[in-house]
């Protein structure tokens, strides 16, 4: 199905672009958000006569985002949550939770849709982690997620430690002072060959 873009769509083109797209896409996504318009003579004459409008504002949305990007670029925000030993979270970190912890710490008047955080997959460990967010098809804000099980531990690794690793190495730590313990204890109490 051909399509008329009347805003500019990530992979797909700019504004007035005339693209070919699958129909489903176009049907379920782009035509119901008014992202597009299909491209017959009618349209193709319609969005002409308006394309000074529709360009004014994607201008003003771009400023706007501009603006909003400029609140939540290269901050950090901290998530608890529980977790095993290893750093396997027991849930997961979704789109919906970074965009309300955003929305939480930002300014009165600010809106984040889920939609503009970009995860691939939920988060599933904890550490820090960069997740992008779109706030227009042509601005866009990166962000630190720190995932940990308490704020003592999110402040070690906000400041670049490695906290599964730590807890192994002290793990491995107290295991080896303990085989060596169990070691001489063992070698104490053995009977020396003059005592028989």
């Amino acid at each position: 199905m051909e399509i008329i873009l009347l805003e500019r769509v990530e992979n797909l083109g700019g504004i007035g672009d005339v693209v070919k797209v699958r129909a489903g896409f176009a049907r379920n996504y782009l035509l119901p958000n008014r992202k597009a318009l299909r491209a017959t003579d009618a349209n193709k004459k319609v969005f002409e006569a308006q394309r000074a409008d529709i360009e004014a504002r994607n201008a003003e949305a771009r400023a706007a985002a501009g603006k909003n990007s400029e609140v939540i670029d290269g901050k950090s925000y901290v998530l608890i949550r529980q977790a095993g030993e290893s750093g396997q979270l027991y849930g997961s970190v979704s789109a919906r939770d970074i965009a309300d912890a955003i929305a939480a710490d930002a300014p009165k008047g600010f809106d984040l849709a889920r939609s503009a955080v970009v995860l691939d997959k939920p988060i599933k460990t904890i550490g820090v982690h960069q997740v992008r967010v779109r706030l227009h098809a042509e601005v866009s804000a990166n962000v630190s997620i720190n995932v940990a099980r308490s704020t003592d531990e999110a402040e070690r690794q906000a400041r670049g430690e490695d906290v599964v690793a730590s807890a192994l190495e002290e793990q491995r730590a107290q295991t080896d002072a303990q085989a060596q313990e169990l070691a001489a204890a063992s070698i104490a109490n053995e009977p020396s060959p003059r005592d028989e």
